[in-house]
């Protein structure tokens, strides 16, 4: 009697697996059918919608790498890089640690020998000959 009583309970069982599994599969069909209705061929877009999807790779293109007390930075952009490239050494290691590296104006002044409070008056100066030089590039200044 148990082996006939467990035999219809694995059955049940089977059954039961076999109707969720079916029900999964017609739910996915109907997902698939769904989406087919809204999607469209890649061949059949025009030249404008495919570019909307384009992805270009730009890795390396326009990075450049600064060295500043033995430590390697890296800047993104041509007009940025060109205008911290123009700066004379000291002036670029200021404005390369503080922005880049994030340090205090107190590690700054100890990495570079100097009082903490000239690290904070040249970044000043250099930030407005930084401004100056991307001026006169033509980089216009968003709006806040």
């Amino acid at each position: 009697m148990k082996d006939s009583y467990e035999q219809r309970v694995q059955n049940q069982f089977g059954g039961f697996c076999t109707r969720v599994l079916k029900n999964e599969v017609y739910r996915i069909l109907n997902e698939y059918a769904r989406q087919r209705k809204h999607e469209k061929p890649m061949d059949e877009l025009s030249p404008d919608e495919l570019e909307q999807f384009a992805s270009h790779d730009k890795y390396f293109q326009d990075e450049y790498i600064f060295e500043v007390l033995g430590r390697k930075v890296i800047v993104l952009g041509d007009l940025l890089a060109n205008a911290i490239s123009q700066l004379p050494e000291d002036k670029r290691d200021v404005i390369l640690l503080s922005y880049f590296l994030g340090m205090t104006d107190r590690e700054i002044s100890e990495r570079l020998n100097v009082v903490r409070q000239s690290v904070s008056k040249r970044r000043g100066g250099i930030l407005k000959e930084l401004r100056e030089y991307l001026e006169k590039e033509g980089f216009e200044w968003p709006e806040l």
